[in-house]
């Protein structure tokens, strides 16, 4: 990407907003690391601040980090902000702050592209993805940074294209306060969901960057201190599978070549376990983990939500696939369906028993706009806006009835006994077809030695000492210690902290039971030690 030269400097304050503590970003597991503050650095934000005009000034601020200041929005002429729906509370109070302080704001990303009405109070929407739009706006900021008489709307008509795009600004983060890093390869998903918005927002054909900027993304990342693992955002990691056989070759080379540094986690559809030789470079690249939008074991279900392409291998069957190349399988699984019945939920207990998938998001289904879900719902009149609510969807089901039988599935799911059976079956049937790096110098680091240790005494202080779950913890940990596999012992028990302790909330009712809710959940005191 050419950055735009000539125009009048400005300092730009990006702020990402925080998120809930939810099932999916890891809360509870903080405090048993070496300071982790945050789940993912936020792609979209460093790469509008990576493409910030010639002379611009720029500061970052993740509010999952760290709270922008008063001296952060007094030091700033314009805030730039971006996030999801699940943000939406706290990106319009970013926008109040910033403008008690004077200051023109500029919100951007998925969220406004696909609702720019629930932001009527931000100066400049940008909707859509960089392009022409953003031109627009750099323009128009460096002309004048009052704030308009009313709302603009920049709407991107010419995409830049993704192998145009800078390399993300990862030197404005502390990259090891967050738990995962994260790079992007594509963007779209040639699959259409009925309940899923990314066909909507970006497309079926999906748009890619090239081998090198990926290397050279993750050349950066460890530049700026990443170290642990490194998750590919895109939307579907095999949209494109001949692009994906392109690439993947470069990254088992960039293994080889950083002493695998880091491991890799990626999204994509199961019928990825019908592809052997995509698999095989996942392998040989340190590929560690897949997740899969399984969603239900319910044919049926499947069918009606127009994920039909899950049911190219029985489901079992491509979870042990994914598991013989060494691959641990994460699941999104959902309630609230139409084709839900009362025994929904015993269904999925025994999938889980079955498929010994250790994480999966158990959700309420939620209608999100731009989505054929939203219009079939709407068309209906069963879109429900009700903030009490976990979800926005007028079930067939009882809704009392939906919630309990999440509430039920997340504490019998998730209870230590069930947790570390899981993982204990991982350790015997999918972790040793793993590849096993030497000890290279790049691993080795004295950084990553007292990282180790440093959680190593967390986690035993935490789960193992205090921890009323403490004798599930040490049937579980102490084989791992004797037989030194460390690595074993921190990841599966830093995770497990964080399911069981998020899963007593929830059976308890204590957290809210779709991801995507305005209802705000209650805080548990663990997430604080």
């Amino acid at each position: 990407m050419k950055k735009q030269t000539g125009l009048a400097p400005r300092r730009i304050l990006c702020v990402f907003p925080k998120y809930s503590p939810s099932f999916g970003t890891f809360e509870y597991a903080y405090p048993l690391t070496d300071g982790v503050k945050a789940f993912m650095p936020p792609q979209g934000l460093l790469l509008i601040a990576a493409a910030l005009p010639d002379g611009w000034s720029v500061r970052f601020i993740d509010e999952n980090i760290r709270a922008a200041t008063v001296d952060d929005f007094e030091w700033a002429e314009v805030v730039f902000v971006s996030g999801m729906h699940i943000q939406r509370k706290q990106i319009n109070d970013i926008c109040r702050r910033a403008h008690r302080y004077g200051r023109v704001t500029a919100l951007g990303g998925p969220s406004v592209s696909a609702c720019p009405d629930y932001y009527p109070e931000f100066d400049y929407l940008h909707i859509g993805e960089l392009g022409d739009a953003t031109d627009d706006l750099f323009k128009r900021l460096a002309g004048d940074v009052s704030r308009p008489q009313k709302q603009m709307v920049l709407t991107t008509h010419e995409r830049l294209a993704m192998v145009e795009f800078p390399l993300p600004a990862y030197e404005l983060i502390p990259l090891r306060k967050y738990f995962l890093g994260s790079i992007q390869f594509s963007s779209g998903c040639p699959y259409q969901c009925e309940f899923c918005d990314i066909p909507g927002l970006y497309g079926r054909n999906p748009r890619l960057k090239s081998p090198q900027q990926v290397t050279a993304e993750l050349d950066k990342m460890v530049a700026n201190g990443l170290s642990g693992a490194v998750y590919f955002v895109d939307d579907n990691f095999i949209g494109n599978r001949r692009a994906v056989l392109e690439l993947l070759p470069h990254l088992v080379e960039w293994q080889e070549r950083n002493g695998y540094a880091v491991q890799f986690a990626c999204e994509a559809t199961l019928n990825i376990a019908k592809r052997p030789e995509i698999l095989q470079l996942m392998h040989d690249a340190f590929f560690l983990t897949v997740f899969c939008g399984i969603e239900t074991p319910d044919p049926n279900a499947l069918k009606a939500m127009s994920k039909e392409h899950n049911m190219m291998v029985p489901i079992l069957e491509g979870v042990k696939t994914l598991n013989s190349y060494g691959l641990e399988v994460v699941s999104g699984i959902i309630l609230g369906l139409d084709t839900d019945t009362d025994e929904s939920g015993e269904g999925i207990l025994d999938f889980i028993d079955q498929s010994q998938i250790p994480l999966l998001t158990i959700n309420l289904l939620q209608a999100l706009p731009k989505t054929p879900l939203w219009d079939r719902l709407a068309r209906a009149g069963r879109l429900i806006e009700n903030t009490d609510r976990d979800s926005n969807v007028d079930f067939l089901l009882p809704y009392e009835q939906v919630v309990e039988t999440w509430r039920d599935c997340m504490g019998r799911a998730y209870t230590p006994e069930k947790m570390f059976a899981r993982f204990q079956h991982q350790i015997e049937h999918t972790y040793p077809n793993r590849i096993h790096p030497p000890p290279t110098k790049q691993r080795l680091t004295t950084a990553n030695i007292k990282r180790g240790l440093t959680m190593m005494a967390k986690i035993i202080w935490h789960a193992g000492v205090r921890g009323d779950y403490r004798r599930e913890f040490w049937k579980f940990a102490w084989p791992r210690l004797k037989a030194g596999d460390v690595e074993r012992f921190i990841s599966c028990s830093l995770v497990a902290h964080h399911l069981i302790t998020f899963a007593r909330g929830a059976s308890s009712g204590r957290q809210t039971a779709s991801y995507y809710s305005d209802k705000p959940g209650e805080p548990l005191p663990q997430a604080a030690e």
